[in-house]
């Protein structure tokens, strides 16, 4: 039996049966390069159309003579004619090839190609008796030897940790899972057209960064040699971007990677994708408006609807809930948090509804364990939760009539957070003391913490920042959102994994 036509996928097949199919497929090789056919010295190709295209267009391309390319797919036939399906980056295409058309020699060697090769044909474009759009082929090219076989054609390949380890081999087998990533290209553009047309200029910060900052998301260490100093990647893009706005740019942002030493799962990674963006002259209610406005967008755009479907839900993205996180832990709990006079009666409260006490139990540190407790799992349909805690948003500025809570707001969809936003803290001595609280709080957690203080920012809002809305929200799960794939392994094309060895 040849090769091609073996129909077991190849991590299920014997170690033997698949160490003769390398045997043979380098033997095929070896004598290509022994004919002066060495398939790795061809360059250029000039394909002309594309199998989409032919597709769609048929009464366009009928009669006519094409260059399409391609990796074959299936082989049927081969005796004095057959077919084969190649696919191209837009999808497949059936070519129809005769010995009488390629010749005794060349039709031999055809013969030979394997399915997986990377082969150019020329041909009339037609439809064959049965109605099939094909390419009568005149010539078929060699341009690429694959030496490993392609997992069985009706099985595919759909283990997912393969999929995700060898996803050059996810894309070509399973090709709907690139309209994932296309779609994830789509996004971005749509992303960059809005805040382009608002006025904001996209920019670049550091990755690496001088020091851990007091936060508490673990950050990644290198050292760098010629400077002789530790350094950490970057787990936020913040207090950069802000910078610049004291520098004079009203609205600025960044799309970028983040990276932090933490937990892996359906929804961390721990290299992902953010936007980050910073408005002079508005407030946390601007950045509300924005992030409406945007995801209506965006629905409308890659998914055609405001009205989307999600791991079986319907979302309605056109339509959002405004609510404070007092109001919505009364809400979903029953408890109200205002009647919390002191620390120890938040303390009572939490052990009487059997929540998990904070490090530091403060009343609005419990409040926001409240939260997690009683109110994320509701939170299907899009809903802002705003007001936060002082304790838990160090970065966001105090409310005026309300001290001990922020103008800061996160937006939950499907019991997932998908963003953040501060009216930005501009009072460089309210900063500074937080910094300072921060990092100390950690330090006494953790004796060996390396974190610091960032004084160089403290300088910074020492010359004054515009009161500003700050707004940062993950693409990897708003991809995950509009493409209705459940884990964010399904939107990266390499994940983290670990190592097989």
């Amino acid at each position: 039996m040849d090769e091609q036509n073996r129909s077991a996928e190849v991590n299920q097949q014997p170690e033997q049966e698949l160490s003769e199919i390398l045997r043979i497929r380098r033997e095929k090789l070896a004598a290509l390069q022994e004919a002066g056919r060495d398939p790795y010295q061809e360059t250029i190709y000039d394909v002309n159309a594309y199998a989409k295209d032919i597709n769609e267009k048929f009464e366009e391309y009928e009669g006519k003579i094409v260059k399409i390319a391609g990796r074959i797919m299936s082989k049927r036939g081969m005796g004095k004619a057959g077919f084969i399906d190649i696919q191209d980056h837009t999808g497949r295409m059936q070519s129809y090839v005769r010995k009488d058309h390629l010749g005794d020699e060349e039709y031999e060697w055809f013969k030979k190609y394997d399915i997986g090769d990377i082969v150019g044909i020329e041909g009339e474009v037609f439809r064959t008796q049965k109605g099939q759009i094909s390419v009568k082929a005149d010539m078929v090219k060699l341009l690429s030897k694959s030496l490993l076989p392609l997992p069985e054609k009706f099985h595919g390949l759909k283990d997912t940790d393969t999929r995700y380890r060898q996803r050059y081999v996810d894309l070509i087998v399973n090709p709907e899972v690139k309209e994932t990533f296309v779609k994830r290209s789509l996004i971005m553009r749509e992303i960059r057209d809005y805040l382009d047309g608002k006025g904001f200029v996209e920019v670049d910060t550091p990755i690496l960064t001088p020091f851990e900052i007091g936060a508490s998301a673990r950050p990644f260490t290198t050292h760098h040699n010629t400077l002789d100093m530790d350094m950490v990647l970057r787990i936020e893009t913040e207090l950069y971007l802000k910078r610049l706005i004291v520098g004079g740019f009203d609205r600025v942002y960044e799309v970028g990677r983040l990276f932090r030493n933490e937990g892996m799962d359906t929804k961390h990674n721990p290299e992902f994708t953010t936007i980050e963006l910073y408005q002079a002259y508005t407030d946390f209610h601007g950045m509300m408006d924005l992030v409406e406005e945007l995801y209506k967008r965006l629905a409308e755009k890659v998914c055609g609807s405001t009205k989307i479907t999600y791991q079986g839900k319907e979302i309605d993205l056109g339509h959002w809930e405004r609510l404070t996180m007092a109001e919505a832990v009364k809400k979903y709990s029953g408890v109200d948090y205002y009647d919390w006079k002191t620390d120890e009666d938040a303390i009572a409260a939490a052990k009487d509804h059997h929540v998990e006490l904070p490090e530091v139990p403060s009343r609005g540190a419990i409040l926001a364990e409240f939260f997690d407790a009683f109110v994320e799992e509701n939170l299907i349909q899009p809903t802002f939760i705003y007001e936060y805690p002082v304790e838990i948003s160090p970065l966001a500025k105090k409310k005026a009539d309300e001290p001990e809570m922020t103008e800061r707001f996160e937006y939950f969809i499907n019991a997932m957070e998908f963003g953040n936003a501060f009216s930005e803290l501009n009072d460089p001595i309210d900063q500074k003391a937080r910094f300072e609280r921060q990092v100390a709080e950690r330090k006494a957690l953790d004796p060996d913490c390396k974190a610091q203080v960032d004084y160089d920012y403290v300088t910074a809002l020492e010359y004054g920042l515009a009161p500003t809305g700050g707004l940062g929200f993950g693409i990897d799960r708003l991809v995950m959102l509009l493409t209705d794939s459940a884990s964010i392994r399904d939107v990266l094309l390499f994940p983290t994994m670990k190592p097989l060895d």
